[in-house]
Order: C-alpha cells, then sequence, then structure tokens
C-alpha cells in the first residue's frame, strides 16, 4: 500500500468534459481519455455498492497530467488581487463555481425535505446527490457518508455514541502528531466513561515512532486514532498500516483526513480505515464537515439526537437537525471543481512549489518536518532567527503574504516540538503559483 499521496508518473486523473465549456480549465495540450460512465455509478452507488475513490469515478470522462495555473486560477475571483494565500491549512480560497452553486440553490430551490412541492423535492435530491458525490470522493457507499456543521462537532458525536460501549479501563490510541479536534473528544470519554487515552510519539524528523504505536496498541485498545496528515507539520502516516495494527488487536481505525483533503485521493475501503472525518472548507468547498463509518457500526452504535425516521440511511442517524442545504450545493461543486483538475495534477504541481520552496529557504529559518517533498503534503512549520511566529507572521502580512502563525490546535505536535509560541505555517495549494513561493522565500530571507 502507498503512502497517500505518493506520486505515480503513469497514473492519469480524471478531469471534467464541461471543462471545455467552461473556458478556463487546464487541458490543452495533453492526452485526454474520454468515457462517461457517470449513470451506471449512480446506479451502483443508489445500489449501496461502495464507490472508488472521486479520481476514478469517470463522472466526467476526460483526464489530464498537468495544471494550466493560469486557467485554474480564473476560476477564482478570491485570486484576483496581490494577496499571496499561503494559509490554505486553515481555510482553501473557493472557486467561482462554488460560490455560483451556492447562491444558484438559494435563489432557486430554497426549501426544507418532506414536502411534495417542486424545490422541496429538488431538496431531497439534492441531499442524495450530495452524498453519492461524498461517496465517490471518500470510496465508500453513500449510505456510509454523513453531514455535520464541521469535523470537531462530528467527532464528538460519533466518539460519545462510540462511548455507550467503553468500559472503565478500555484505551484509546491517539498520536502527538494529531490536531486536538482527533483528542480532546477521546479525553472527554476518559473523563466520563473512564476510558485511558494513550499518546503515540514522533522522531525529531517528525515522523511517527511505528514501533512507539505498535507498543502502544493491546488488549483493551478500543480505537486507535490518528492523521492522515499532520496539520502542524505536514507529516504523512500510512492509513492502511494504522488499520491494520488496530485490526490486528481488534480495534476501530479512527482517521482524521482534513488537512490530508486537498491533497491527494482518499480510499477508505483500500485503506480498510472504520472511521474517517474531513472538512470541505479544506479542500475549496464551503464550511461543512462530512465523515464515513462502516454500516455496521452505524447500525449498531446509538447517537445522541431526535428519534430518526426510519427510512434515512444509516449515517443520517448521526446527522442532527436541518441539513445545510445551499452548502450541500457548493460540495458537490468542490468535488466536480477537484475531479476536473484531477490528483495527478494537482500532486504534481503543489510538489514542485514545495520543492522549491524547501530548497530555497533562508538560513535564518528553521524547519520542524521532513526536508524533501518524500513522506509529507507541502505544510510547512519554520521558526525565524529572532522573531516570534507572530511577529513573523505580521511582517509577511504586510509584505502582502498570508500565512498562519501559533499551534493550529496541535498543542501535542508543538508541546514535543518545545514551541511554546508555535510556528509560522506555509501551507502550498494547487492554485499556488511558482511566482508566489519566489516572493515568499524572498521575503523569509529580508525579516
Amino acid at each position: 500500500m502507498d503512502l497517500p499521496g505518493e506520486l505515480h508518473a503513469a497514473v492519469e486523473a480524471d478531469a471534467g468534459d464541461d471543462a471545455r465549456e467552461r473556458g478556463g480549465d487546464p487541458v490543452e495540450g495533453v492526452v485526454i481519455v474520454v468515457q462517461d460512465d457517470h449513470l451506471p455509478r449512480v446506479a451502483q452507488a443508489r445500489a449501496g455498492i461502495p464507490l472508488g475513490p472521486l479520481e476514478r469515478s469517470g463522472r466526467h470522462g476526460t483526464t489530464i497530467t498537468t495544471l494550466d495555473i493560469d486557467s485554474v486560477r480564473a476560476r477564482f475571483s478570491a485570486l484576483r488581487r496581490d494577496l499571496a494565500f499561503f494559509d490554505g491549512p486553515a481555510g482553501t480560497q473557493v472557486p467561482d463555481e462554488v460560490v455560483d452553486a451556492i447562491a444558484r440553490y438559494l435563489r432557486e430551490d430554497n426549501a426544507n425535505v418532506g414536502g411534495a412541492f417542486e424545490t422541496s423535492v429538488r431538496t431531497g435530491s439534492l441531499i442524495s446527490e450530495a452524498r453519492i458525490a461524498a461517496a465517490g470522493f471518500l470510496g465508500c457507499a453513500p449510505d456510509e457518508v454523513g453531514f455535520g456543521p464541521n469535523m470537531t462537532t462530528l467527532n464528538f458525536a460519533l466518539t460519545r455514541a462510540l462511548g455507550r460501549e467503553l468500559r472503565a479501563g478500555d484505551e484509546v490510541v491517539v498520536t502527538r502528531l494529531d490536531h486536538d479536534a482527533s483528542v480532546a473528544p477521546w479525553l472527554a470519554l476518559a473523563e466520563d466513561r473512564g476510558a485511558v487515552v494513550r499518546f503515540a510519539d514522533f522522531h525529531d524528523d517528525c515522523t511517527l515512532d511505528w514501533d512507539g504505536l505498535a507498543a502502544l496498541v493491546g488488549e483493551r485498545t478500543r480505537v486507535v486514532a490518528f492523521p492522515v496528515a499532520s496539520n502542524a507539520v505536514g507529516t504523512l502516516v500510512d492509513p492502511a498500516r494504522v488499520a491494520r495494527l488496530a485490526h490486528e488487536a481488534g480495534a476501530l481505525a479512527w482517521a482524521d483526513a482534513v488537512h490530508y483533503g486537498p491533497h491527494g485521493p482518499i480510499d477508505v475501503a483500500a485503506w480498510d480505515v472504520d472511521v474517517l472525518l474531513c472538512s470541505s472548507y479544506k479542500f475549496c468547498g464551503p464550511h461543512l464537515g462530512l465523515f464515513f463509518a462502516r454500516r455496521e457500526l452505524l447500525e449498531r452504535w446509538r447517537p445522541y439526537k431526535a428519534r430518526p425516521a426510519p427510512e434515512h440511511p444509516p449515517a443520517a442517524r448521526f446527522e442532527t437537525g436541518t441539513h445545510q442545504h445551499e452548502l450541500l450545493a457548493g460540495l458537490v461543486a468542490a468535488f466536480d471543481y477537484l475531479e476536473s483538475l484531477g490528483w495527478t495534477a494537482i500532486q504534481a504541481h503543489e510538489r514542485e512549489l514545495g520543492e522549491r520552496l524547501l530548497a530555497g529557504l533562508p538560513e535564518g529559518c528553521r524547519l520542524h518536518g521532513l526536508p524533501t517533498m518524500e513522506g509529507r503534503v507541502p505544510t510547512f512549520a519554520v521558526t525565524v532567527d529572532g522573531l516570534r511566529p507572530e511577529e513573523a507572521a505580521r511582517r509577511l502580512a504586510e509584505r502582502r503574504l498570508a500565512v498562519w502563525h501559533g499551534d493550529y490546535y496541535a498543542l501535542e505536535a508543538m508541546a514535543r516540538l518545545g514551541l511554546e509560541d508555535g510556528a509560522v505555517r506555509i501551507g502550498i495549494l494547487h492554485y499556488n503559483t511558482v511566482a508566489e513561493v519566489d516572493r515568499l522565500l524572498e521575503a523569509l530571507a529580508e525579516l
């Protein structure tokens, strides 16, 4: 099993037939393979058959292997300014087609579900479409996908449902690479149910200590929770390897793919994880969380919520209140946007920019994490000699460069690295350019 995000030159990624109609998609000068199997996949999804990752869905049919960065950026009104966005790990910019989908729903279809009239019927169809599209993105069946306001809220809901089954002394293993949204819910269960939370450490190069993780997993382990990619230092964690380790002990593999989401294809079936959560505002969508959980778990767990209608799919039992329908419309558009580019093209572009940044970091900047693009996503934690992270970020902001500073809720990672004030986080996304990276490197050298 390859690490998520590992590149293979021979692999081609899907894009959209409608790309040529938009007039701005990067399809010129590349080999194109046409197929259109969207309708068979929808039938497959409605039958409850797991779907492969979105990249292989063939929903629109064309294939691209490189990005035309000017065409990509033309799809974002937000990028038509001199501010260079390296703050993507905290939330990406949104293409106009996502904004338009949200507005179009509110203008034309706004209604609650359950009515016999047309806007209510269309809203019900939108929810089904969103489940099918999300299933294609995650690599699962539509009835195993649920939505909510954000990953943190969803994780508290799911961990609370599992918590009904935990007994005092049951153990949950997390890592010090985790975002606190993957740690705090388990600490709450430890307090309420008497569970024990154990922390797997990482090495000085910010790679996971696999031997240490394996030593923590035992007969009382019920869950191994982990990030597919660290939001603090960019390290990739092999989800299939964690899942094998967890399952050998009879435990669940519980994945946080929030930070990995914009950087590569997710495939819960191939990874064999039991639960996975992510957030669409990290991959050019609206502020919305989504999750996958195995059907047998969803049917067994009892959620804390109002009594659900019996016809609801298993994942819907964990959704509370009325859906954010307009955001579901934006979510579907975000999936279509990513598919129109293809993961191979996205990853190749991000890798090129990441290598350029790593090669050009000035001597006054200390990198915390892997010094190459192997085993990581293009998210970089740096500290600048003589400057607190907040001051460094402020000076970069004065130069129209958006970076983040602090601990980004990666509390354990920052404590492990001894970074009391956190670090400066530089996040590269597929819509960034070579010129922006060079601007950033020049500014860092002048701080």
